[in-house]
């Protein structure tokens, strides 16, 4: 026998890629459920994500059989304060995944946004797309409205726009505009491209300005623009794929039904059970 003969491929695509493309989680996170014991494939607990699937396969995630992949979708979401981006939260404060209308499908939302953050959330059921726009490597142009309480000046802001390092975190240069001051505030568009956690919140403190709102205007090419607060628009498929570079099942351009938008009231309503 030749040793050169090229080996067999396995069939199929990796459970965790299968997990992802169905809406259940992330590829990470699918492949963390897995070794939790909570996938079964044809009847048998798995341990492993080195494993191909097919069609044929029956997976079963907590005791539930996943669904038909769909076809990749988006949503924008404009997020309101008070809600924590999380599909669980220990401390049970109210999330996201509590307050979208009855009718949306599993989804898992691209990055986050803090709890007293607000402003545009891009929302997903693809766990491959999830993964892409979350990439250092994506460099997409984050920006935001911030208000600040003090009297900032160009040279006040001159260290963020170099590049600065808090308590041994380094943060890349933003983009820092002064818009207006307003009494004792000033509001501030900042754009950034990394997103780390409470980057500029942090980043405003260490030059000596504290941040008493900050609203997401934009994620790459995906607006705003006039969503209302906790309201939910879907992307047309069209849109979805020329800017992700996807190739669609249906290519019609036409989104599905929009969700009503969220009426937020002081009573909370239970969270829809989400795998």
């Amino acid at each position: 026998m030749n040793d050169s003969t090229p080996k067999s491929t396995p069939q199929g695509d990796r459970i965790a890629k299968v997990l992802a493309r169905a809406g259940v989680a992330s590829r990470r996170e699918a492949e963390r459920m897995i070794e939790a014991g909570r996938v079964s494939v044809n009847g048998t607990k798995i341990d492993s994500p080195a494993l191909n699937v097919t069609d044929t396969d029956q997976i079963v995630v907590d005791g539930k059989q996943i669904s038909e992949p769909e076809p990749p979708r988006m949503w924008l979401y404009h997020k309101p304060t008070g809600l924590v981006t999380t599909n669980r939260d220990e401390k049970g404060r109210d999330t996201i995944f509590d307050a979208l209308p009855e009718d949306m499908p599993r989804v898992m939302s691209v990055g986050r946004l803090d709890i007293n953050s607000e402003g545009l959330l891009l929302l997903t059921n693809d766990g491959g797309i999830k993964r892409k726009l979350e990439l250092p490597s994506t460099g997409w142009l984050r920006r935001y409205r911030v208000r600040v309480n003090g009297r900032p000046t160009d040279d006040t802001l001159a260290p963020l726009r170099k590049g600065i390092t808090v308590e041994g975190m380094r943060f890349q240069g933003m983009d820092v505009a002064i818009d207006r001051q307003q009494g004792a505030n000033a509001w501030l568009t900042v754009g950034l491209r990394e997103g780390k956690n409470r980057e500029i919140r942090r980043a405003m403190e260490a030059i000596g300005l504290n941040v008493n709102r900050l609203i997401r205007i934009s994620y790459g090419p995906f607006q705003l623009g006039e969503l209302k607060s906790g309201a939910v628009e879907e992307l047309r498929r069209k849109v979805v794929r020329d800017q992700l570079g996807l190739t669609l099942e249906d290519d019609s351009g036409e989104a599905r039904k929009k969700p009503k938008a969220v009426q937020r009231s002081g009573k909370r309503r239970p969270a829809k059970p989400r795998r």
